[in-house]
């Protein structure tokens, strides 16, 4: 399947580097008891990561389980040269995980079945799955890579592995908000299968989360275009593209889109499971 043709979307990524010796070192960056802001400025290349099982491969760990904190997922940024990739990305069967695209062409081979995507190509990896990756492009590729330790549930299949775009997947718009607020969902939010949903949220100028979202679900939140106001806890934060929100359960959120354009983020939940108490 190849998901390259039609105009290239559009969405931050990391371009590592560092910054000159004149530059301020004031930025964005905190750390709180309910939430992190990692802005797009501290994504340079001194704090990188490399992978065992790639080459030519470096990524950018924006989180990972720590107690008392998040502990469902790890987000990785991940930046492959060409000619790089690897035969077995994941190392542990339990794992399930999804790949997100934003620059650059990725070759992914699932069950000996093999994709072709470019920026906005968007990988359901079910865990256990046998896949694997690589750059036979000629420009460097960007991805994001959420993993999840998949709960099962008995008497429920686990999910299948699926590809799709961006592209493909009409937005649903939130009620009550015509069309200013609007979800593009990958997979169907009833579906007890799917213990995590890896959406793209769209903003229009203006519009806003009216009221302070507070839920079990933790949360990872990547500004994909455009810049907002985002109400963490009892704070209120500029954010833009390039940008990641981190939440723990509970963290109070909301947001107003600045403008002036769209305001679109990649959001993961973890969702449809009972709290385990034993």
């Amino acid at each position: 399947m190849n998901l390259t043709d039609t105009a290239p979307a559009t969405y931050f990524t990391p371009k590592g580097g560092l910054p000159a010796q004149t530059d301020l070192l004031t930025d964005r960056a905190v750390v709180k008891e309910a939430y992190t802001v990692i802005p797009k400025g501290v994504l340079r290349d001194i704090v990188t990561s490399n992978l065992p099982g790639f080459t030519d491969t470096r990524s950018w760990i924006i989180a990972r389980p720590i107690a008392g904190f998040a502990t469902t997922f790890a987000q990785l940024i991940v930046e492959i040269a060409p000619g790089g990739g690897a035969t077995k990305p994941e190392p542990e069967a339990g794992v399930e995980g999804v790949v997100f695209v934003t620059a650059g062409e990725l070759t992914l081979v699932i069950e000996g079945e093999r994709h072709v995507l470019a920026a906005g190509g968007y990988a359901f990896l079910a865990a256990g799955a046998d896949w694997s990756l690589a750059n036979n492009g000629s420009a460097l590729a960007g991805f994001h890579w959420i993993r999840k330790a998949y709960e099962p549930v008995d008497g429920i299949e686990p999910p299948a592995s699926f590809v799709t775009r961006d592209q493909d997947v009409e937005p649903r718009e939130m009620p009550d908000t015509n069309g200013a607020w609007k979800t593009t969902r990958f997979v169907d939010p009833d579906d007890l299968a799917h213990d995590m949903h890896v959406n793209i949220v769209t903003f229009q100028p203006g519009a806003s989360i009216p009221f302070a979202e507070t839920h079990v679900m933790e949360h990872g939140l990547f500004v994909l275009e455009g810049k907002a106001v985002y109400r963490l806890n009892d704070d209120w934060v500029e954010v833009e593209a390039g940008d990641f929100m981190w939440l723990r359960a509970f963290c109070p959120q909301a947001c107003y889109a600045g403008g002036p354009g769209p305001f679109r983020y990649l959001l993961y939940k973890d969702v449809n499971r009972q709290i385990r108490l034993t």
